[in-house]
């Protein structure tokens, strides 16, 4: 078993800034209502009653009420505060008269000393009424500042929004390298001088060269064009602005060139850096005559302004554009010239070796017992991509999880890959016993036939358990990836395909709709092999395919061959179908005892792996419980469950899941 990575924790999370940029509207209220709660609160602080100085100002000093006064020289103002005992509840504390003519009075002075009132005398001040009379108006002001002004100059808020990248900068928590890509190491030895020119750009300057100022990287979905812009992004240690084609399009024209202009600016500002534009193709289409593309269309403008801003990057820029797409051919070629994306690397679905170093890695996340065979896993998943591996494993854990397991074991593997690829197996489907035997005479000659052909890949396993839209399934295993296909492989194949049909129609006389994929597929294969392979007698090495790069906004080309020519392709597929059919049929005849025996073994055990089918055509017996004998002992044990309950080390350690049986049966 694979030692485990131990876990590294990332740094903690960045303190929150002390600006107001990251605060949203409903901050800023809350914050309005606080201010004004404390303003409220200070009036009523200040709150004061307004009195006359003559008789009642007078007589509450005469009284000896008053505690102190302030006397404001040149206002005629006097402040003052009452004795806590001298006030009644909910009568201000505080007091203010107005007397027009104080300088003048020869009462208040004598009768304050006599009384002993703290007095103080204020001068004149001119700046506090003026700020206090303007601190409504100021905080107006500088609300308009936070909410509008500041939005503005950050490129935010309402309307100025639009124009702002959409961009996402990579966190140092989910930085990747190269040791988390596997399965293309081709394309990692092809951009290792980039992480180099990002490292290192002294290196190139010395002697003149200059680096890729893009890179587009081509190959079908799921591959890890992403994951390895991001790769290179945490090899060089560079920040990564990443964001798709389609975030560039809006409803209003225009925006998408704004947010162009404003990714390349913050690029710029952030050298050495990466931009990754996902998905280009949505921005990046061919321009040209249409309904759709005009001058004037939201999309030709955005790519216009992609084309301006990488065609107007300096050497000495250090900014890396990559792009990630599957389908280059339909790319404007202003786009794919030297100086913009100079080029194209191929991110193509991994090989055996790469499989199998792609399963380890995300082996490595779950618990999995160590016997597996990683090598015989690659094997049976041809032609899948590094997401359905990951999507592989992942299900596997589940599985295994749901069924209580410590562990991952191979049969939990096994059944993901077929879930993946080919559907959940539905075991519970009531199934007629007619359809049930015409279903496993199809899969006994599919698997018949492949066993029996040289040039056909191994046989893996065959089941009649419905899975996806099937209603049976014969699973190959093959030796290698093939990069090139054979003209008697071809063949092979096509026998295989119709061998189902070929024992269905042997035994019960009749035909039906069941061998329907099976016919589209021969039909696909055979229309390969004359027109794009070169493999037809009459026809011989001509291409007549249609390319994917003829073709326009509405659909494809017209052929490019006459109606003549037609009838010769049609003639000449119609040859290599019926001669595959004829060998099949020949081929099951010969055997059809062998045929019989597969398909009882079928009906009896529903699972059969490529040793067991092995026996049977060799003549022996199986010797291992049938689907009844796994019901029937799961009753009993069902029964025994019920009579008596057992302590809870006794089901840990004797627990029968009827599931996990169909496993073990279905996989060997």
């Amino acid at each position: 078993m694979a030692q485990k990575n131990p876990v590294k924790k990332g740094p903690g999370k960045p303190p929150v800034p002390l600006s107001g940029y990251n605060r949203g509207p409903l901050s800023w209220l809350v914050i309005g209502l606080a201010v004004m709660l404390m303003i409220s609160f200070l009036m009523q602080m200040r709150r004061v009653q307004e009195l006359n100085y003559a008789p009642e100002f007078l007589d509450h000093l005469r009284s000896g009420d008053v505690k102190s006064v302030v006397i404001y020289e040149g206002k005629g103002k006097i402040l003052g505060e009452f004795k806590p005992e001298a006030i009644s509840p909910g009568i201000p504390a505080r007091f203010e008269v107005v007397i027009p003519e104080l300088s003048k009075d020869e009462i208040l002075m004598p009768l304050l000393v006599e009384k002993g009132v703290q007095v103080r005398i204020q001068k004149p001040d001119i700046w506090g009424p003026l700020l206090w009379n303007l601190m409504p108006l100021l905080l107006l002001i500088a609300l308009i500042y936070f909410f509008v002004i500041r939005n503005i100059r950050s490129g935010g808020g309402m309307l100025m929004n639009f124009g702002r990248s959409k961009h996402r900068v990579q966190g140092k928590d989910s930085k990747k390298t190269f040791e988390d890509v596997a399965g293309i190491e081709e394309a990692k030895e092809e951009v290792a001088e980039i992480i180099e020119f990002l490292k290192n750009p002294k290196k190139f300057k010395k002697i003149g060269g200059r680096i890729p100022r893009g890179v587009l990287l081509v190959g079908p979905p799921g591959c890890g064009k992403t994951l390895l812009a991001k790769a290179i992004a945490g090899e060089a240690d560079v920040p990564f602005f990443s964001i798709a084609g389609s975030d560039f399009v809006e409803m209003f024209v225009g925006v998408g060139a704004s947010r162009v202009r404003d990714l390349f600016k913050q690029a710029k500002d952030n050298s050495p850096c990466i931009i990754f534009l996902d998905e280009i193709d949505a921005i990046g289409r061919k321009r040209g005559p249409g309904f759709v593309s005009g001058g004037h269309d939201e999309r030709e403008q955005t790519l216009n302004a992609i084309l301006v801003e990488m065609d107007g990057f300096d050497t000495n820029d250090q900014v890396i554009v990559m792009a990630a797409t599957n389908r280059n051919d339909i790319l404007d070629p202003a786009l794919t010239r030297p100086g913009r994306f100079d080029r194209q690397v191929v991110v193509p679905l991994p090989d055996l070796k790469g499989r199998m170093m792609i399963l380890q890695i995300h082996a490595q996340r779950i618990k999995y017992d160590p016997d597996i065979n990683f090598e015989r896993l690659a094997r049976g998943t041809p032609m899948f991509s590094g997401a359905e591996l990951e999507a592989l494993i992942n299900e596997a854990a589940i599985s295994a999880s749901m069924q209580n397991k410590d562990f991952v074991e191979m049969s939990d593997l096994e059944e993901a890959r077929d879930k993946v690829r080919w559907g959940r197996a539905k075991r519970s489907r009531v199934i007629d016993e007619y359809d049930k035997k015409l279903t496993a005479y199809h899969e006994a000659g599919h698997a018949l036939v492949q066993s029996l052909l040289p040039d056909a890949d191994p046989l893996h396993k065959v089941s009649i358990i419905p899975r996806g839209p099937m209603g049976g399934a014969t699973f190959a295993l093959p030796e290698k990836d093939r990069l090139y296909y054979s003209k008697k492989y071809c063949q092979a194949q096509l026998q295989i395909c119709f061998a189902g049909r070929i024992a269905g129609q042997m035994i019960f006389n009749d035909i039906d709709s069941g061998a329907q994929s099976d016919i589209r597929m021969a039909t696909s294969i055979a229309r390969q092999m004359i027109t794009e392979w070169g493999m037809g007698e009459e026809v011989g090495p001509i291409h007549y395919g249609v390319d994917g790069s003829e073709m326009y906004y509405y659909g494809p080309m017209g052929t490019d061959y006459s109606q003549k020519t037609a009838e010769v392709i049609d003639r000449e597929v119609k040859k290599l179908l019926d001669s595959a059919y004829e060998k099949a049929e020949d081929l099951i005849r010969q055997n059809r005892s062998k045929l019989e025996a597969l398909a009882e073994a079928l009906l009896k055990y529903e699972t059969l792996d490529a040793e067991e089918v092995k026996i049977i055509i060799n003549g022996g017996k199986l010797d291992k419980p049938t689907v009844s004998d796994l019901l029937a002992l799961e009753q009993k044990k069902a029964e025994e469950k019920k009579n008596k309950q057992p302590s809870e080390d006794s089901l840990d350690g004797n627990n029968f899941d009827l599931d996990e049986n169909f496993d073990s049966q279905q996989h060997g």
